[in-house]
C-alpha cells in the first residue's frame, strides 16, 4: 500500500467522521417541547396529503366520470382561484396570533375534505363540490403557510431556525417516500374516498398536535385604522419588491417551480403512452429518488456552518437548474427509467439542501411584523404562477410534442440561477416596524 494511498484512506476517514459528527449535532439538537408538537403536527398532516395524493382526480373519473379538461380545472383553476381567495388572508393573520390561526385553518380542511366522503356516502356528491373543496384546501394551505412560518420566528432564537426547516424539509420528504405507496394500496383496498377520509383526519390530528404547544404567545399590536384597506392586500409583495435579495430569490422560486411542475403532466404523457412504462416504473422514477431529499434536508445545516449560508444557497439553487433538462433525453427501456431515476435523484438532492437554507434566509430577512404578508404574497405567486405555467406548457405539449416542450423548459430554467442574489446583504437584528404599526411581538 503506497504512502498517498494511505493518506487517501486517512482523509477519507476523517471526512466521514467529521461528517457523521456534524449529522450527530444536528439530529440531536434539541428545539424543545413546543417545536416537538409542531414537528409533529407537520409530519401527521404531510403523510395525510400524501396518502391521498391524487384522490381528487381519481374520484373525478372513477366516480363522477369527468373528463380530461374537468380533471385538469381540478389542480389548475382550484389551486388559482385558491391562491385569489388566500390574498386578503395574510394582512389578516399578521395582527392575530398565529396558533390559533394554524388551529382553525386545520380545522378549516378537515371540515372541507371530511363534506366529500359524506356527500359520497349520502350519494350526492358532485364535481362542483370537489371544486370548491380543492379552493377552500388551497387557500388554507397558503394561509397556514403564512401563519406558520411567523409562528416558528416567535417560537425559536434565529440560530435554531436552519435546524427546525431542516427537519420540516427532511419530513416532507420522509413522507413522500413512504405516503403515495401506502396510499396506493389504501385507493386499491378500500377505494379513493377512504384517502381522503385519511388526508382529513390528519388534519385533526395536527390541529390538536398544535393545541398541545402551549405557551403564551403575545397578541401582535393592531393597526391604528380599525379596518383593512385596500392597499394592505399588497403590503407582501411591495415588502418583497423593496428589499435587494428577497426580489430576486422570489422571482427565482416563482418561476423555478412553476416550470418544474408545468412539465409534471408532460413527463406522464411522454413515459406512460410514447415510451410505454407501466404505472408502477413511472411512480418509481419519482418517488425512489425522494431519497436524496432526505439526504439533503440532512447535509443543509453541515454544509452551511462549513461554507456559508450564501454561498450554499447561491450554489445549490444554480445546481437544481442543471438537472430537468436531462428529462428531454429520456428513452424507453431500462435506459430511460435509470436516467429518469438519475436525474430526479440529483434534482431532489439539491432542493433538499436548498429548500431549507432558502426558507431560513427567507425569515431571517423579514421583519417579524411582516413574516405572515411575506409569506402569503410568496405562496400565492408561487401556486398562480405553477398554475399559469402549467396551462401555457400543456399548450405547448400539444403544439410542440411533450419532448420538446420539456427540453423547453429546460433550456429556460438554466438561466433561472441569475436571478439568485448576487451580494451577501447586511442582516439587522431586527428591520424597523412599519409607520403607524405598533411593535413585533417578542419572542417566548
Amino acid at each position: 500500500m503506497t504512502r498517498g494511498h494511505r493518506l487517501g484512506q486517512l482523509l477519507g476517514h476523517r471526512l466521514g467522521q467529521q461528517l457523521g459528527h456534524r449529522l450527530g449535532q444536528q439530529l440531536g439538537h434539541r428545539l424543545g417541547r413546543q417545536f416537538g408538537w409542531l414537528w409533529g403536527a407537520y409530519g401527521t398532516s404531510a403523510l395525510g396529503t400524501w396518502l391521498a395524493f391524487g384522490a381528487f382526480p381519481l374520484i373525478a373519473v372513477q366516480v363522477l366520470h369527468a373528463g380530461p379538461a374537468e380533471v385538469a380545472a381540478l389542480s389548475s383553476v382550484g389551486a388559482a382561484v385558491g391562491a385569489a381567495v388566500a390574498v386578503p388572508l395574510g394582512p389578516w393573520v399578521e395582527f392575530r396570533r398565529k396558533r390559533p390561526v394554524l388551529i382553525a385553518m386545520d380545522l378549516v380542511r378537515f371540515t372541507a375534505l371530511l363534506t366529500i366522503p359524506a356527500a359520497f356516502a349520502l350519494g350526492v356528491l358532485t364535481f362542483l363540490q370537489l371544486l370548491l373543496v380543492s379552493v377552500v384546501v388551497a387557500a388554507a394551505d397558503i394561509t397556514f403557510r403564512a401563519a406558520s412560518g411567523a409562528y416558528l420566528k416567535t417560537l425559536l432564537p434565529a440560530e435554531d431556525l436552519l435546524v427546525a426547516n431542516a427537519r420540516f424539509e427532511s419530513t416532507t420528504w420522509t413522507t413522500t417516500i413512504i405516503g403515495p405507496p401506502l396510499g396506493g394500496v389504501a385507493i386499491g383496498l378500500l377505494g379513493p374516498v377512504a384517502t381522503v377520509v385519511a388526508d382529513a383526519v390528519s388534519y385533526l390530528l395536527s390541529a390538536l398536535g398544535i393545541r398541545a404547544t402551549g405557551g403564551h404567545e403575545p397578541r401582535p399590536e393592531r393597526r391604528e385604522a380599525g379596518r383593512m384597506r385596500a392597499r394592505d392586500l399588497l403590503d407582501g409583495w411591495r415588502y418583497i419588491l423593496a428589499d435587494a435579495t428577497l426580489r430576486p430569490l422570489f422571482f427565482n422560486t416563482a418561476l423555478f417551480n412553476g416550470l418544474v411542475m408545468a412539465t409534471q403532466p408532460l413527463l406522464a404523457v411522454l413515459m406512460l403512452g410514447r415510451l410505454g412504462f407501466s404505472p408502477w416504473q413511472y411512480g418509481l422514477a419519482f418517488a425512489a429518488p425522494s431519497i436524496g431529499g432526505l439526504l439533503g434536508s440532512w447535509l443543509a445545516r453541515p454544509l452551511v456552518t462549513r461554507f456559508g449560508q450564501r454561498q450554499i444557497l447561491v450554489a445549490t439553487g444554480a445546481l437544481r437548474a442543471l438537472w430537468p433538462i436531462g428529462l428531454a433525453f429520456l428513452g424507453p427501456g431500462t435506459g430511460g427509467l435509470l436516467l429518469a431515476m438519475g436525474v430526479e435523484l440529483g434534482l431532489i438532492f439539491c432542493c433538499g439542501v436548498f429548500n431549507p437554507v432558502y426558507t431560513t434566509y427567507r425569515l431571517e430577512r423579514t421583519a417579524t411584523d411582516r413574516v405572515a404578508r411575506t409569506l402569503s404574497a410568496w405562496a400565492v405567486t408561487t401556486k398562480a404562477s405553477t398554475a399559469l405555467l402549467t396551462a401555457v406548457w400543456g399548450v405547448l405539449g400539444g403544439l410542440l410534442g411533450p419532448r420538446t416542450a420539456i427540453g423547453l423548459a429546460g433550456v429556460l430554467l438554466l438561466a433561472t440561477p441569475l436571478l439568485l442574489p448576487r451580494r451577501a446583504a447586511a442582516l439587522l437584528s431586527e428591520p424597523k416596524p412599519e409607520p403607524g404599526r405598533g411593535p413585533a411581538p417578542s419572542r417566548t
